[in-house]
């Protein structure tokens, strides 16, 4: 606490910012998180387990925090605390703090499409205010919208009509919304149209959680804060660069719902994209959430229309047995897309877009194909070439695939790594979900890791037209074994794109 002022400085912040955080705890009002479907899995998997983080770490305090879960379904409040608390009694964490947070959760039930339940809320956070002895105009509200995008005007008009707070005295009411915002270009202008009549655009964050994620929140550091990769970081140096994401399940009872979207929806348009803008955008002019996302749109308009000679899609055998899957279903569990970037610095490179389900493997990464060293003295092209390699999950790492001399007496080479391997070389520290930062950083009112509206169409006008075909059936998946790669057609593909695959050489996570 500073001396003079009554201000402090918030240290622990999950985001990069070019100034500390102020806050003026005269002026600071309590805070209520209100959680809308809080009776649902991704409240009771992902939202109150990241908010108990967030207590237990003390970024949330119980003298100024109160959470409200909002639901049609008629419970108590100690029903609630109790179908959420073996979510929450995982890990180190212990059984009187899980009791402790648990008894800042207060629950109401009411439809989302009525004031009454609404009225209802209003009072009961109200109450809430009251007794924190917060000044009016100065208390905060969140709302986390853990509902199906289809109920998101009707609950946003609620919200506006019946929930809203007074804000003169620094108090703010923010609204989070999940993915899928939208299933093409119209449907998402709708609803964006919908919700940005009732609340201004700083009062919205769109969540792509993906963008919460520890190696997905290093891209910047990694691209403007090292020298050498500075002169490295374009086409005259970077020959491809693939984006993936692969999960060895299938869809697992979630076949009705995946069925509306399919990978590209779920995957590619959104979490994939957003990696794509990082790792292509130029530098900003500052760490300022404007000027960071200013420069992903920029990335997004740059790209050119998607060709058919550029995109595999898949479908895995026994996809359609799931009985909430339609008989004769045409969507894809598997695609690869080639992006290319038309602009001075990414003109040539293709970016290799490829997400799957039922594969052989689970994993998320970033690889980065350089280009073959010219004048090979030492004949080792057929090696492979060097790659840089983000592992976002598991086994959270980067490492850079080198050329060197194997050990001994004769002049031979062989592919190894320098290796920065998170488990290994920050041993003991507990990477943070991605929901914990990306709720903390709504609280804090820093907008960098949420998809601003701009950005948020001018993805879905990179992915419409493809969308398009593959719903009325002018493209067709290819099917492929559950446990595989995903059709060979994929890594011909790949070859196509410029992709050079290494043989004899696997990466394996040190042991700690």
């Amino acid at each position: 606490m500073g001396s003079g002022g009554g201000q402090w400085i918030v240290e622990k912040r999950s985001s990069f910012r070019s100034e500390p955080l102020e806050v003026n705890v005269s002026e600071t009002g309590c805070l209520s998180i209100v959680v809308l479907g809080a009776s649902g899995d991704l409240a009771k998997k992902k939202t109150f387990p990241a908010l108990f983080n967030l207590y237990r770490q003390g970024f949330l305090q119980s003298n100024e925090v109160h959470i409200f879960g909002y639901a049609r379904t008629k419970i108590s409040d100690d029903d609630l605390r109790n179908r959420i608390r073996s979510y929450l009694e995982k890990g180190s964490a212990k059984s009187e703090e899980v009791s402790e947070f648990l008894q800042l959760i207060k629950y109401v039930s009411g439809s989302y499409d009525t004031e009454e339940g609404f009225r209802m809320l209003d009072k009961e956070i109200s109450l809430h205010e009251e007794f924190r002895n917060s000044t009016e105009g100065s208390s905060r509200r969140l709302f986390y919208l853990a509902l199906p995008p289809s109920v998101y005007p009707v609950v946003c008009r609620m919200i506006k009509l019946c929930c809203m707070n007074k804000s003169h005295l620094g108090g703010w009411t923010r609204i989070v919304v999940e993915k899928p915002f939208g299933k093409d270009l119209d449907s998402a202008e709708k609803l964006s149209n919908q919700i940005g009549e009732l609340f201004e655009e700083p009062q919205l964050y769109r969540i792509d959680h993906y963008l919460g994620k520890e190696l997905v929140q290093n891209l910047l550091v990694l691209r403007f804060a090292n020298r050498f990769f500075l002169p490295l970081w374009n086409r005259d140096n970077i020959d491809n660069v693939q984006i993936v994401f692969r999960e060895d399940f299938g869809t697992e009872g979630r076949g009705g719902y995946f069925d509306e979207y399919g990978i590209i929806r779920d995957i590619i348009q959104n979490h994939l994209l957003q990696v794509l803008c990082l790792v292509a955008m130029e530098k900003p002019v500052s760490l300022k959430p404007e000027h960071i996302r200013d420069e992903k749109v920029k990335v997004l308009q740059s790209v050119m229309p998607i060709k058919d000679e550029e995109v595999v899609l898949g479908q895995y055998n026994g996809y359609r047995d799931d009985p909430t899957v339609p008989d004769h279903s045409n969507t894809p569990t598997f695609a690869t897309v080639v992006l290319r970037i038309h602009n001075e610095r990414w003109e040539g490179v293709p970016f290799i877009l490829k997400a799957g389900k039922a594969l052989n493997s689970r994993k998320a990464e970033i690889r980065i194909q350089f280009k073959d060293v010219p004048g090979d003295i030492f004949r080792c092209k057929n090696q492979g070439r060097n790659e840089f390699v983000i592992r976002l999950q598991p086994s959270e790492a980067m490492y850079m695939k080198l050329t060197v001399k194997q050990p001994g007496l004769e002049m031979s080479t062989v592919q190894s790594e320098l290796d920065l391997s998170y488990k290994q070389r920050y041993h003991g520290v507990t990477i943070p979900d991605a929901y914990e930062r990306l709720l903390l950083d709504t609280i804090h009112g820093d907008q960098q890791h949420f998809v601003r509206r701009d950005e948020l169409k001018a993805a879905w006008d990179i992915f419409t037209p493809l969308l398009h075909r593959i719903d009325k059936g002018e493209l067709k998946p290819i099917s492929y074994q559950q446990g595989s790669r995903g059709p060979a057609e994929a890594d011909e593909l790949l070859l196509r794109a410029g992709y050079v695959r290494t043989h004899g050489y696997r990466w394996i996570p040190p042991a700690l």
